[in-house]
């Protein structure tokens, strides 16, 4: 569980990072958690885990069987508060749907969240590879050209500590790994300006990202066009 300094303020409420570490336990290779695993993966004890648990239940943000908790669609909530908060997918939309028109391939935008990316708005053609992409779909940022463009904004000190601690994970037998090499490819979009993936997250799938930035010239997103 991530801790801050500002824990030993009056002003945090450790209580609400508990709960969100037991959310953020909950994905794909973990959709339904005894209190046990919840417990580990959030690095809780199993008590302050049981307490979340049993709070998101009768909040209905979860359903409990008798042994496992699963999160309800109610939880799709607090993802999608983001989404409609920020006017970037709404303003994004109309440019991916046009490029997807025109290209007849899926087009993108996602962020930066630690060392994944998150899609917050798709546009995709009926032949694309990857349907289980979508909005609010989460990568590893080191095998997708996306992912590189974001991480371009970072400086080398800051990629250093990010691989080590969450090393990157080999998704296809092209996926880059290595850190010398991986470093490169997101120096090289730092200089560029975009990012290619060639079959590094999914084979037979080729990706090409550029940043999105705001007026002031601040990094804020990244638009890929994936073909195949």
């Amino acid at each position: 569980m991530a801790n801050t300094g500002s824990a030993q303020t009056g002003e945090y409420v450790a209580g609400l990072e508990k709960g969100l570490a037991v959310i953020e336990a909950f994905g794909a290779r973990h959709p339904r958690l005894t209190i046990s695993e919840a417990a580990r993966l959030a690095e809780l004890s199993r008590a302050s885990a049981r307490r979340c648990l049993l709070t998101l239940q009768k909040l209905g943000y979860a359903e409990y069987d008798g042994r496992y908790f699963r999160l309800t669609p109610r939880a799709l909530r607090l993802g999608y508060a983001y989404v409609m908060s920020t006017p970037l997918p709404r303003v994004v939309q109309p440019v991916l749907e046009t490029l997807s028109e025109r290209t007849h391939e899926s087009a993108s935008v996602a962020i930066l969240d630690a060392a994944e990316i998150v899609f917050i708005a798709r546009s995709t053609t009926r032949r694309s590879l990857s349907a289980g992409i979508a909005v609010g779909t989460r990568l590893s940022a080191y095998g997708t050209a996306t992912g590189r463009v974001l991480l371009s904004n970072l400086t080398d000190a800051a990629l250093r500590a990010l691989i080590r601690e969450t090393a990157p994970t080999k998704l296809t037998p092209k996926t880059v790994t290595d850190t010398p090499s991986l470093l490169s490819e997101i120096r090289n979009a730092r200089t560029q300006g975009y990012a290619i993936s060639d079959e590094e997250l999914e084979l037979g799938l080729r990706s090409i990202a550029v940043p999105i930035r705001n007026a002031v010239g601040d990094m804020v997103a990244a638009m890929s066009l994936s073909v195949q």
